[in-house]
């Protein structure tokens, strides 16, 4: 029910009957997450804070459902009110009323549930009622978070107390750009220790084709730019129409598309005077069939297509004080080159080869900035990839968890941020994969078929679509299946030898001579062995012909050395147990784990566990391999050295309730173990090895502390790393390809997706198998005179 703070001093109707409806929510309620209550402008009233907020609030619900709720305070106005779907408001306030604000304050503080207050604040909102706001911050007793939307520099010292009269209230204040965060620091003198710098969020997009877009918007052969926003003067568009003659002079196939309807506010005032000065505009230059008004408030879906296929976009705001505009950062996440006038955020942004800046009310500089841009097709892709990788950081689901870290903080929450684990999604493994396999290399989200094929990627990618299968029984998944077991078949020589490396002309290629192949046939018999394991929901001709390649391959098994090599095999050899029995397979397991033991027993001391003098990559792999060993053979030493040896691994990548895996950039020797991790360059295969052997040693030993380090692993790619960043992309589906020191690789490779993929079904088949079995125990419990004892883990 939504309480409508809407109340005129005559109307004690109202007031009594919201009053009372509010009093029933005030006993205590058990087991509930903390309510997070957002003050804000909200669809469908059409303003930027307005969007701001619905994009903000859906991505932390997106990621952090099971962390707190949040409820929404919509604010109006008389001349601003809405009608809202139901259940999503919990209050409105009306701000042309002083006595709404004291009530909503009373409101809030009775809320038991309410934990937190977060307000979006513009100078607008409170015009009428500036006292009766301030006087409503005062009297809240829950912890208040304000963002500010607009940080005036210069400020009259009127502004400069009322703003930091509002700062000290708040336990914490947001800003969108290190300027405004300077400009509070230096002029308004608020404390720099409240100030937390969270940039406007983006949208991640799939980047679909421009010229498949520029068709369906009957805009082929058309070089686009465009501009959106709620039309406005300060919008200063005639900037660009006065620039568009010498545009068309030498591009004269160029359109300029004006996307928005006008603001509200401004209708109100002025009707469409501002849109009608424009059409006079375009009629006195001529320009009829070279700009398009799109007057809508375009569905976020639609706008974005809109930019995907823009060649240009086009920023050109008068004000100088303007602090941020989600328009082109909307814009450049969509792979927009960008020409902007010089607002802070604009300078901030467009920096080091991302963007081109302008002077205000330049049409002459814009002109010759565009014409420059449209006669330079690599110079705008240059600008476009520059400005996605600078921008990468600013997605929504990053600014979520800026913003729930810090709304944790505030409330001084005594348990850890839970991340939503993300629903599975197979798109971007789809667009990887050809007739012929699985493209190795992708530039951002595109499949680069020049990279060519590996047997690497096109085992993981079996195992991963075999897991998939297994959980779904989708028959779609047999095409991927086979055509993956295809490559492995062409991969094999008669020697019983796997090549790894294969061009876009499916050749092998020279790499294949230069390097080492045991891992790489290594992996090629694990993926066998784990289809032949599922042979009883799989087609019969799939695992008949995964049985004769690996009998033809484990011909040179036994003459690998390769720790990890020797590993991947141990699993293979393992799965295939698990269908059918076979002694010979026994033998060669005993005699590849017997050199693991011997590597183990050679290099462990009382403080190095492992079979290495060195931590490197894929480290999870030889421990799982030995319990792998163990569940085949039962010789107890395999098993106790895959504990010790796991444990090891588990104390030097496990940091609280984080996971940082051994670098690229550094591997951990022994001699120098006490040193600290290198941070940057860990890979998405390294947490998800170290998740699928979590699942073994959980699975086997249902130590519960495996479980939740399978989670924590997990949470790596949702965000929980060094950079609070996300590495796995729920809008394509691919996994960015690793975590640097200072920003995420953002190139979706076929490695990396398919390692988040294998991660993600093993935490679901472990989630699900938990769950069945302790459905299980509760069954029998009630036939039982015994109850259930909780297993009781003990810490690293």
């Amino acid at each position: 029910m939504t309480n409508n703070i809407i109340i005129p001093t005559q109307n004690t109707t109202l007031f009594n009957q919201v009053s009372q409806n509010n009093l029933a929510t005030n006993l205590p309620k058990q087991n509930k997450l903390p309510e997070i209550l957002f003050i804000n402008s909200f669809p469908p009233r059409e303003c930027g804070i307005a969007t701001y907020s619905q994009d903000l609030i859906k991505a932390l619900n997106n990621k952090f459902s099971n962390s707190f709720t949040i409820s929404i305070c919509a604010l109006e106005c008389d001349n601003e009110k809405k009608t809202y779907k139901p259940g999503e408001i919990k209050y409105t306030l009306n701000t042309d009323y002083p006595k709404a604000f004291i009530t909503l304050a009373s409101f809030i503080n009775n809320e038991v549930d309410i934990k937190m207050v977060m307000l979006q604040h513009e100078f607008g909102f409170f015009n009428n009622c500036e006292s009766s706001f301030i006087e409503f911050l005062q009297q809240l007793t829950k912890p208040l978070i304000i963002a500010f939307h607009t940080v005036l520099p210069n400020p009259a010292i009127d502004l400069k107390i009322k703003i930091n009269r509002i700062a000290k209230i708040a336990k914490a204040v947001i800003v969108m750009t290190d300027t405004s965060s300077s400009i509070l620091t230096n002029q308004y003198k608020v404390d720099i220790n409240k100030i937390n710098v969270i940039p406007h969020g983006t949208h991640l997009v799939p980047h679909l084709d421009k010229a498949l877009l520029k068709e369906k918007y009957h805009l082929t052969g058309k070089k686009v730019l465009s501009t959106f926003g709620l039309l406005s003067a300060g919008k200063n568009i005639e900037t660009t129409l006065n620039a568009l003659p010498a545009i068309i002079k030498k591009h004269p196939d160029v359109l300029f598309l004006i996307i928005g309807k006008t603001h509200p506010t401004v209708v109100t005032k002025e009707g469409e005077e501002y849109r009608d000065m424009l059409k006079e505009k375009v009629d006195i230059l001529h320009l009829q069939s070279h700009v398009r008004f799109v007057n809508h408030f375009l569905p976020l879906p639609d706008l974005l297509e809109y930019l995907q296929l823009t060649d240009i976009y086009l920023f050109t705001s008068k004000d100088p004080n303007q602090a941020v505009s989600g328009t082109f950062s909307y814009a450049i996440s969509c792979g927009c080159p960008v020409i902007s006038t010089p607002i802070p955020h604009a300078k901030e942004v467009l920096k080091n080869d991302t963007g081109i800046l302008i002077e205000f009310e330049n049409p002459n500089q814009l002109a010759e900035a565009v014409n420059n841009l449209l006669a330079n097709e690599q110079l705008r892709k240059n600008i476009s990839s520059n400005s996605l990788h600078l921008m990468a950081s600013t997605a929504w689901e990053n600014a979520a968890i800026a913003n729930a870290l810090l709304i944790e903080k505030t409330i001084q929450s005594t348990t850890s941020l839970s991340y939503t684990i993300p629903v599975i999604n197979l798109n971007h493994i789809k667009k990887l994969t050809s007739g012929f396999g699985m493209i190795q290399f992708s530039i951002i989200n595109q499949p680069d078929s020049t990279s060519g094929f590996t047997i690497d990627d096109n085992a993981r990618a079996m195992i991963a679509m075999c897991q998939h299968f297994e959980l779904t029984k989708n028959d779609d998944d047999l095409k991927y299946i086979n055509i993956y077991l295809n490559f492995i078949k062409f991969c094999l020589q008669p020697t019983g030898i796997f090549l790894n490396y294969v061009d876009e002309e499916n050749k092998f290629t020279i790499q294949n001579d230069d390097v080492n192949l045991e891992d790489s046939n290594g992996r090629a018999i694990w993926a066998l062995g784990y289809l032949i394991s599922m042979g009883n929901i799989l087609p019969s001709k799939l695992v008949t012909a995964a049985t004769s390649i690996l009998q033809t391959a484990l011909v040179n098994a036994e003459k690998m050395h390769s720790a990890r090599a020797m590993a991947f095999v141990l699993k293979g050899l393992y799965y295939t147990q698990l269908k059918t029995e076979n002694e010979t397979h026994i033998l060669l397991i005993t005699k590849l784990a017997n050199r693991l033991v011997q590597m183990y027993r050679h290099e462990a001391d009382k403080d190095w566990h492992w079979f290495e003098s060195y931590l490197t990559y894929g480290n999870s792999i030889l421990p799982e391999a030995m319990l792998c060993a163990w569940l085949a053979t039962k010789d107890i030493v395999y098993k106790e050295i895959a504990l010790s040896s796991f444990n090891f691994l588990l104390f030097k990548i496990f940091k609280h309730t984080s996971i940082n895996v051994i670098s690229n950039k550094g591997w951990l020797h022994k001699k120098n173990e006490s040193s600290e991790a290198t941070i940057g360059g860990e890979q998405p295969i390294d947490v998800a090895y170290t998740i699928i052997a979590l699942s073994k040693f959980y699975t086997v030993f249902k130590d519960e502390l495996y479980l939740e380090k399978m989670h924590i692993a997990f949470n790596w790619f949702l965000g929980n790393n060094h950079l609070h960043q996300i590495i796995y992309n729920p809008c394509t589906g691919g996994c960015y390809d690793g975590l640097e020191e200072n920003y995420v690789n953002l190139n979706q490779g076929a490695e990396s997706t398919v390692s988040y993929l294998m991660a993600r079904l093993t935490m679901e088949k472990t989630i699900a198998d938990k769950a069945s079995l302790k459905k299980k125990l509760l069954q029998s419990s009630s036939h039982s005179p015994f109850s259930i004892f909780k297993i009781h883990v003990t810490a690293d």
